[in-house]
């Protein structure tokens, strides 16, 4: 009987020892919710080490080839594969390069005269409007901030360009917050109208707006790759003095992306030979063009948004 007992109890753990847990595929197969968050924990973290692994042995490739190393694969993103157009430039184009010549702007980068810039706002404007433009006036060294005073827009157009002034940015508000910038270039235009939005000032990013030092800042235009984006990035290069402190280590940048402009203010912090730190000081917002306009804010309309009729596709772009 004792023989009997002790083959009953092998020939249990023996069948125990056979079973196996059923192997799932698909997470969402498994039933049990610990097991599945469990299983789902594991997956996301063989993965991480997958790409890790596979990271390193490009980097080594890349340290082993040197010049030859091949070239990074570029993510698809909408605006990598937005369609062609036909006002996109090339790098090297003789016939842009002679209208930029020969256009408003050209006497600003050939250093002919030094930007000055008059900064107003809408009447009765908001405590967040004032800050916002106080801060435009110390990112902009010399711009001058002036009371609207119920004056219309031509008015101060003319009074503006008695007065020696280059070009005007007008700051709209709605529900107290700044929701419009107006450029215009003195004396014959262009003029242009930007939705604002995600304004940030210097004390929403925990910053203070004395950091800005009064030293004229760099300009970084980027990604504007149409005719219309050529024209657009001139008027707000235009705005800055063409010649930068580089002392200071300002440095300001228009990025467009996708028809949005961002606007962000840096200054570079250097920790030895080889790194540099970004430290951003403020304010940042993203413009959006609504119009253009020939003239000082009296002229033809060069390009006006229309949402319903213009954007059809979501990878068209106009800047």
């Amino acid at each position: 009987m004792e023989v009997d007992t002790c083959t009953a109890e092998e020939s249990q753990q023996d069948e125990l020892q056979d079973t196996v847990m059923p192997v799932h595929t698909n997470i969402k197969d498994i039933k049990n919710k610990s097991r599945r968050a469990k299983a789902f924990v594991e997956m996301k973290r063989e993965k991480r080490k997958k790409k890790l692994q596979e990271a390193k042995e490009k980097k080594k490739l890349a340290a082993k080839l040197g010049k030859n190393a091949p070239p990074k694969k570029q993510p698809h993103t909408i605006e990598s594969l937005r369609e062609k157009d036909d006002t996109m430039v090339e790098e090297e184009d003789e016939e842009l390069e002679h209208e930029e010549a020969n256009d408003e702007y050209a006497s600003y980068f050939t250093k002919s005269y030094v930007p000055k810039i008059l900064i107003t706002c809408s009447d009765n404007p908001h405590t967040k409007t004032i800050a916002f433009i106080r801060e435009l006036c110390r990112i902009i060294p010399g711009a001058v901030p002036k009371w609207r005073s119920r004056s219309s827009i031509k008015k101060m157009v003319k009074k503006a360009t008695d007065n020696g002034f280059t070009d005007i940015l007008v700051v709209n508000e709605d529900r107290r917050i700044p929701n419009g910038l107006l450029v215009i270039h003195l004396p014959e235009g262009p003029s242009a109208l930007f939705r604002l939005s995600n304004p940030k000032l210097c004390k929403d990013i925990h910053r203070n707006y004395n950091e800005i030092t009064g030293h004229r800042p760099e300009v970084i235009l980027n990604n504007f790759r149409t005719r219309l984006g050529r024209v657009v990035a001139r008027m707000l290069g235009a705005l800055f003095h063409y010649d930068p402190e580089f002392k200071g280590r300002r440095v300001c940048t228009f990025h467009n992306q996708r028809d949005y402009i961002f606007f962000r203010h840096h200054r570079y912090e250097f920790k030895n030979t080889e790194k540099v730190k970004l430290r951003e000081l403020g304010p940042r917002f993203t413009l959006r063009l609504q119009w253009l306009q020939q003239g000082a804010f009296d002229g033809d309309y060069e390009w006006a948004l229309k949402r319903h009729e213009m954007e059809t596709s979501r990878r068209r772009f106009f800047l």
